[in-house]
């Protein structure tokens, strides 16, 4: 692990996240595994669908990038998924292939004919979901799922045990049924799955410590982003010491989306120190292969992949924004495969009008500047939005050749 708040022409964050205080706090585990799954729960999100094609797409991607574990689908829902699942296994890819599966044999054995490393068992614990959804107890959720693991694992199965909403869970149901579980049918590793995201940092800290102490075995966080805490949750898990973390490319999920594999990713290598293998600098391409196949636009000012991430409107420091990035933004943008833009509009000052004259060859002087930069302020106002480099060009061409030609 390398922790610098500061690395040349890569990042300047902040330094106060190395105070003793905070980190004294920490139980980092030496390692954590990604564990995408933009094939299952991403495809969830209400109006995608991934063929095959594109989920062979995706998946290449992933691993690519150093995904360590790829959830490429549950292949009992169609025919469709199972092929997919099964193509990409054969890619032999890096990453380890996983399914998700019902607490059903049946589904074991399909995950089995995909040829995948692991399965995701789910099963119900949140408290509401049991009283009214499906009118269980811990004691059958219990039963329901000892053969299965069990089975799982006979057949060489890595089995990660997802008991969902398990946040709003009973403590008591959730530490019965992880207690009984232990002794009848251990799994590799368990999920705490924050499925309405509505569990704070510390809460998540609490769970992670919880099921550690019953388990032993290796923590996963998989976390939905209804309060807009996703990423913020998966990292406090991460400093409880759980291993693995859920994410979707692009925050893709059911509601509100899961957190985002791009900002984890980040996050990893860039606040808490991690030497990862990741491949940031292809993030944008796994983002932009996500927004075309998935048909959902990645908003402008989405953490890591918007398109204005490094984009400067106001006149003051942008002439930073190309020669020196870090004194305008937290992460270079060339460390995500990104650049800084200099754009026009009302809250632009000389330095903007100067540099992008300069980058289309012009030259011109500070009262031909500040011509331009009032027009440039009154078409914005206009338009409601920012210049365009064609709508600059003729801004510049009529001040210049104003000069040239007075009347």
């Amino acid at each position: 692990m390398n922790v610098n708040y500061h690395e040349e022409n890569r990042w300047w964050v902040s330094p106060f996240n190395l105070a003793a205080d905070v980190r004294k706090t920490y139980q980092l585990p030496p390692r954590v595994q990604l564990h995408d799954a933009t094939l299952r729960d991403g495809e969830q999100t209400p109006g995608v669908v991934f063929s095959v094609a594109d989920k062979v797409a995706i998946a290449e991607k992933l691993a690519e990038i150093g995904v360590e574990r790829i959830e490429a689908g549950m292949p009992a829902v169609s025919d469709q998924d199972f092929q997919a699942i099964k193509e990409i296994t054969k890619l032999n890819l890096p990453a380890k292939i996983f399914t998700f599966a019902r607490a059903m044999r049946a589904d074991i054995d399909k995950s089995l004919e995909c040829g995948a490393h692991g399965v995701v068992v789910e099963v119900p614990i949140g408290y509401p979901k049991l009283q009214w959804q499906f009118k269980w107890t811990w004691e059958d959720v219990l039963r329901k799922s000892v053969d299965v693991v069990n089975y799982a694992k006979s057949r060489g199965l890595y089995v990660l045990y997802f008991p969902y909403d398990t946040t709003r869970a009973r403590e008591e149901d959730l530490t019965n049924l992880l207690t009984r579980m232990m002794l009848d049918a251990p799994p590799d590793s368990v999920g705490i799955v924050d499925t309405m995201g509505c569990i704070l940092p510390e809460g998540m800290k609490y769970m992670v410590r919880l099921v550690k102490k019953l388990t032993n075995l290796p923590v996963e966080a998989h976390t939905h982003n209804d309060f807009g805490l996703g990423v913020a949750t998966e990292l406090a898990a991460v400093e409880a010491g759980a291993e693995v973390i859920h994410c979707c490319a692009n925050g893709l999920g059911e509601r509100t989306g899961n957190a985002a594999l791009e900002e984890l990713i980040t996050c990893l290598h860039v606040l808490y120190g991690y030497e990862t293998h990741y491949k940031l600098d292809k993030l944008p391409e796994l983002g932009e292969l996500v927004r075309k196949l998935s048909g959902l636009p990645i908003a402008v000012n989405k953490p890591i992949l918007g398109s204005r991430n490094f984009t400067r409107e106001s006149g003051i420091g942008v002439d930073l924004v190309v020669k020196e990035p870090l004194a305008m933004f937290g992460t270079h943008p060339a460390l995500t495969g990104r650049a800084g833009e200099i754009v026009l509009g009302k809250k632009s000052g000389k330095a903007s009008i100067t540099y992008t004259l300069e980058q289309m060859g012009l030259t011109a002087d500070d009262d031909q500047v500040a011509e331009m930069l009032k027009l440039v302020k009154d078409q914005s106002i206009a338009k409601r939005g920012l210049i365009s480099d064609d709508e600059f060009r003729a801004i510049a061409d009529k001040v210049l050749s104003s000069v040239k030609n007075p009347a």
